[in-house]
């Protein structure tokens, strides 16, 4: 007898139709659940290496800003969320030192929940994001590389550089289905104390599986320019960008 949903996995990384022998998994799909969680695991605790990160950054031609938080191990990091969220203070002293002339757009990278994740992508996603910011002639700051960050951070961040936009690529919490995905940011007046409310995120940036970098730099540009034009972003600003731009 044909079962439909053995037709219905071919459209999703979802654990759907695994089968059963008894009341348990078959073998082969609880070999598989126990590695994604064993890959999911390693994305977290992976260490990031920052110094090889920064020279990619450099070899695309951008400038790099290495910056801290207040985190002082990755254990320390899972386990306060809050110290995530903060510049430690000799960071804070780089950016109010430094000349900050008003930018449009302040970019920060950070590993997040994920190493792996930004690993893989994060240096191809900032080629494309860098692309489409430069061909609409906005003003981009230096990239901002904060090893466990939070997405609070972006706030600071962007206060501290003057900037009208924060965007924060950062690597998200990994699942069972996706262990190295990024996601990014957007808030409009970057302020500490903004809420979550106040931002736009696009999610599952990670080809071939997920969203492409094309299509996460093409929507991430059109959101910005609408958060700029409209002066607000977040859960006011609507994701109604015309469908044909990503063709």
């Amino acid at each position: 007898m044909n079962d439909p949903w053995h037709t219905l996995r071919q459209f999703t990384q979802a654990r759907i139709a695994q089968g059963h022998v008894g009341c348990g998994l078959p073998t082969s799909a609880l070999l598989d659940f126990q590695l994604a969680h064993a890959a999911a695991r390693d994305a977290v605790h992976q260490p990031w290496d920052v110094h090889r990160f920064v020279a990619g950054i450099e070899n695309l031609g951008f400038e790099a800003l290495c910056l801290a938080s207040e985190v002082t191990s990755r254990e320390q990091y899972l386990q306060r969320p809050d110290k995530g969220r903060c510049l430690d203070e000799a960071s804070r002293q780089v950016l109010c030192a430094g000349n900050n002339e008003p930018i449009d757009v302040a970019l920060i990278m950070t590993n997040g929940l994920s190493s792996a994740a930004m690993d893989r992508h994060g240096l191809s996603l900032l080629a494309a994001m860098t692309d489409a910011y430069q061909s609409s002639s906005l003003r981009l700051g230096p990239v901002c590389v904060v090893p466990n960050g939070r997405v609070a951070l972006a706030d600071e961040i962007g206060a501290l550089l003057n900037a009208r936009l924060s965007v924060i690529i950062v690597g998200e919490r990994p699942g069972l289905s996706a262990a190295d995905s990024l996601g990014a940011y957007l808030t409009y007046a970057p302020r500490i104390g903004n809420t979550d409310a106040e931002r736009n995120c696009i999610s599952n940036i990670r080809p071939p599986d997920g969203l492409s970098y094309q299509a996460a730099a093409i929507k991430l540009g059109y959101l910005s320019h609408q958060a700029l034009q409209r002066g607000y972003s977040g859960v006011a600003l609507k994701d109604d960008m015309p469908k044909h731009l990503l063709d």
